[in-house]
């Protein structure tokens, strides 16, 4: 596949395609930073892919005391799905079982003023069973639940905004170790303000296509194409010789241009750390509405 080089890395002539997905940004507060990271963690467990998870979440990142609204160490925490009623589900279930439950926690708003709401603290405060108390701090509504070393303190609602979700990219080399390198590099180039990596170490290995060849119940099944292992067997690989590993990236963001610059960011990383190779996964253009071509990532950020 044709394209351009960075430096020693070959970037193909191909597009990420991406989906509108809904979103929530919560910031998480606590006592001490390790009990904020130790929630935010909890919460984000088990929100890779709303294929199997119904949600993406990820910690977008550290929160200093003069950054929250309680003058406490926080996390902000970004949760993906695909629509305002998905995000109002995950997010009450996350923050009831994750960061109500951790130790010196508070759970606020994120994203005021954002388009639509959905209800947190309304609905966590039942687990007050007539204890909880309400109040308005600034015009926003709080709730106070009794716990056992306290109260936790959760804003009323959460703001659900319009985001994007599954840019990615796929990164090889010519042996594990390089290619690791290259996608750690990478993954660490994109975190920051509204952008979420929801993969262990926002790195995934074992990329998926739609659909499989050999069930019509499985809703997705590895990515063959990509597979080096079977480049000799899949007549449609796109493993080209000398790569012997490939990690791709996924990522969320709240707007189509924090998805961009994420790209820009990794894709020159990953060259900077090595990769030989760099591509992207898509559905030929006929899934999703955003297409993110890799030849508009080739100017450095």
């Amino acid at each position: 596949m044709s394209g351009y080089l960075l430096g020693d890395t070959d970037v193909d002539d191909t597009f990420a395609e991406a989906f509108p997905m809904r979103y929530a940004r919560v910031v998480i507060t606590a006592a001490t930073d390790g009990w904020a990271l130790e929630a935010a963690r909890s919460m984000t467990g088990f929100a890779t892919s709303v294929i199997g998870c119904k949600c993406e979440a990820a910690i977008e990142r550290a929160l200093a005391s003069d950054e929250t609204p309680d003058g406490r160490p926080g996390i902000g925490v970004l949760l993906f799905a695909m629509d305002r009623e998905g995000v109002g589900k995950r997010i009450v279930e996350r923050v009831g079982q994750s960061v109500m439950t951790c130790p010196t926690t508070a759970c606020f708003d994120g994203l005021p003023g954002a388009d639509s709401t959905s209800p947190l603290g309304a609905t966590l405060r039942y687990f007050g069973d007539g204890f909880q108390a309400s109040k308005v701090i600034a015009g926003q509504r709080y709730w106070r639940i009794p716990v056992m070393e306290g109260e936790f303190l959760v804003s009323e609602s959460v703001g659900v905004g319009r985001g994007v979700g599954g840019g990615n990219l796929v990164i090889g080399a010519g042996d594990e170790d390089v290619a690791l390198a290259a996608a750690e590099a990478a993954a660490g180039a994109m975190r920051g303000e509204g952008i979420a990596l929801p993969f262990p170490g926002g790195i995934v290995r074992s990329g998926s296509k739609v659909g499989a060849l050999t069930s019509k119940s499985m809703p997705a099944s590895t990515n063959h194409q990509l597979a080096p292992t079977l480049r000799a067997q899949a007549d449609d690989t796109l493993v080209p010789d000398g790569v012997g590993a490939l990690f791709e990236i996924v990522i969320d963001g709240v707007s189509e241009e924090a998805v961009r610059e994420a790209m820009r960011r990794g894709l020159h990383s990953a060259a900077g750390a090595g990769a030989t190779r760099v591509t992207a996964a898509n559905f030929g253009g006929k899934l999703g509405q955003f297409h993110f071509p890799l030849s508009d990532l080739r100017d450095p950020p």
